[in-house]
């Protein structure tokens, strides 16, 4: 049977040459789409694919977070990300939340396919260009800081980060304005960030939105 994968991007254009790439050349199967991290969620459950391939700049749940939450609650769908972030951070990030491959967009098209069939062998696969230095930190466990924030705490600073009130802060994420009011003291208290400018900072130094 054909590798099943599902593509998650939230430009269109590039999911649909994506598809043309992998359905048409290589013989995968996609069997889903989404444009953003919770959509995706919701669509690995519904689809079961062998292969998630998602974007990190997504709205409402970047891809990193996507795959730490797919992780717990899909664990036999390994993730690739698909990105123009060759950052030290956004990589040794990735790393820990249980990415298995993780592919620059200026890499040619084969390398996608070859990190499809190394993730699919139980491999973990990382462009060529992606720093040596970077995955062997990761891997020795140095120099990696603990992060000081919860899964959801994470979820409510991408929201907060991308302009959304504490209203539609609830509303994406399914709980109550009191408990989205409640996540966004704790995380300010514990970053020691007390105004939404510095929150943004400190999002994007920590790879969970674009500058």
């Amino acid at each position: 049977m054909p590798t099943k994968i599902l593509l998650a991007d939230d430009h269109a254009l590039i999911r649909q040459g994506l598809k043309a790439l992998l359905e048409k050349q290589q013989g995968f199967q996609v069997v889903g789409e989404a444009a953003d991290g919770q959509e995706t969620l919701r669509s690995v459950e519904k689809t079961q694919p062998d292969i998630a391939i998602v974007d990190i700049s997504m709205p409402i749940l970047n891809g990193v977070e996507a795959a730490r939450e797919l992780k717990k609650s899909s664990p036999k769908t390994r993730v690739i990300l698909l990105t123009q972030h060759d950052e030290d951070q956004y990589v040794t990030e990735s790393l820990r939340a249980g990415v298995r491959g993780y592919v620059l967009k200026s890499q040619a098209a084969s390398d996608l396919v070859h990190a499809i069939q190394e993730v699919c062998r139980g491999s973990v696969y990382l462009s060529p260009n992606i720093s040596r230095a970077v995955v062997d930190a990761y891997l020795s466990k140095a120099n990696v800081p603990a992060d000081p924030l919860s899964g959801r705490e994470r979820q409510v600073l991408q929201l907060v980060s991308e302009g959304k009130s504490t209203k539609d802060v609830a509303m994406h994420l399914g709980i109550s304005v009191k408990t989205a009011e409640s996540h966004r003291a704790r995380l300010m208290k514990k970053l020691d960030i007390h105004e939404t400018a510095s929150l943004v900072r400190y999002a994007i130094r920590s790879g969970l939105i674009e500058p």
